[in-house]
């Protein structure tokens, strides 16, 4: 089967690596597609074999692009259209319905109570995300959260399947040698306990919390480390230096290599106000590290001490912070995750929805062709 994968842009963020880890295990024939923003992930993807399109888009309201993206699903010959994150599923869906595509699938990776991928769920990007529904089959959520939200938001419950976010257990493995050369980059000895975060740097996250909770931890041995950039850096830079931490606060940039990262740390935290499913606290985790989290639907059901769910307020995190800092426990796995979220059998999952609703389609032509043939209406027989 012959998939193409939409996606609004490849720059480095979760949907975007999720994409990859996709597209080079699946058994199926993969081309990507991302509207604009060919980065670092792009580079990625076709660094694996596989044939990745910029649209080249230059403005979110561009008709041109739409019918430029029907005539690739056309010459492609493609069996499935996938799309990943809002504006590709508009313009991916409808183009996928305008070039006769027989299965379309999308993602839902970011909806929250209130948001949608940051931007307010006004009447307008309901309409538009509804309506280019009517052209999909089925919309995978990475969550029973987020299937909730969808179902609330006005999509047919029949159409919303649970596939998790997977995770390359692998890829984010504990690296002693990675540790010793991350911390040297970042001015780091392994006498310092590090407490970090990884992510977009956007209000939503709640870094400013974690500030604010670590300020009165933070000494000559204790360090704070964000990784990531975005538009809410230069807010977080000047509270560190209003808290008088700004020596202790490591603002690390936007960075790629998420194990030496991690590998790095002694401590994450993840004080997000919404979450769709916490793909970063799981990468945590499988890297060995204990995780003190706000909300995380993706550890719904799993019962770990690894992982502490704790209030989002200022004393609570800070009295979570105290704690593991003093008992600074030492990196373990946690077997049933690897079991729940492996990225071959998410993978795998995907690959047999695809199947499935292409055998259905078929079959469904061959059962229409099969009435036509038979009524007696066409053949000149009278009943």
């Amino acid at each position: 089967m012959r998939v193409l994968h939409v996606i609004t842009g490849l720059g480095i963020g979760g949907a975007e690596l999720q994409l990859y880890e996709l597209v080079r295990r699946s058994r199926h024939e993969c081309e990507v597609v991302t509207l604009y923003n060919a980065g670092e992930v792009a580079n990625m993807i076709s660094g694996a074999g596989i044939p990745v399109h910029d649209l080249g888009m230059t403005s979110n309201t561009e008709l041109g692009a739409l019918f430029r993206l029907r005539s690739l699903m056309r010459s492609g010959g493609f069996d499935a259209v996938h799309t990943h994150l809002y504006r590709s599923c508009v313009y991916g869906r409808t183009a996928a319905r305008l070039a006769g595509v027989p299965v379309v699938v999308a993602s839902e990776h970011s909806i929250g109570e209130t948001h949608l991928e940051r931007r307010r769920m006004s009447a307008g990007v309901r309409l538009l995300y509804l309506g280019s529904d009517l052209f999909s089959d089925t919309t995978i959520a990475v969550s029973d959260t987020v299937a909730t939200r969808l179902r609330r938001w006005g999509l047919p419950a029949r159409k919303v399947r649970v596939i998790p976010n997977g995770v390359d257990f692998d890829r984010v493995a504990f690296d002693p040698d990675a540790r010793a050369r991350t911390r040297n980059e970042l001015g780091l000895s392994e006498r310092h306990r590090v407490v970090g975060v990884l992510g977009r740097l956007d209000p939503n996250k709640r870094f400013d919390l974690l500030i604010e909770s670590a300020t009165p931890l933070l000494d000559e041995d204790t360090r704070l480390l964000l990784v990531g950039d975005g538009p809410d850096r230069q807010r977080l830079e000047e509270l560190a230096e209003a808290n008088g931490v700004s020596d202790k606060v490591i603002f690390a940039g936007k960075r790629s290599d998420v194990a030496s990262v991690l590998s790095a740390l002694d401590l994450f935290v993840a004080c997000s106000k919404q979450e769709t499913f916490g793909l970063s606290v799981l990468e945590a985790l499988a890297n060995g590290l204990v995780v003190l989290y706000t909300t995380c639907p993706a550890l719904d059901g799993v019962s770990t001490d690894r992982a502490i769910e704790v209030a989002g307020e200022v004393e609570e995190l800070r009295s979570a912070l105290r704690a593991e800092l003093s008992a600074a426990r030492p990196r373990t796995q946690v077997p049933e995750l690897r079991e729940l979220y492996g990225m071959d059998a998410v993978t795998e999952r995907i690959d047999q929805l695809y199947d499935e609703l292409l055998s259905g389609r078929r079959d469904g032509r061959r059962v229409r062709q099969q009435g036509t043939v038979g009524d007696p209406a066409s053949s000149g027989v009278n009943p």
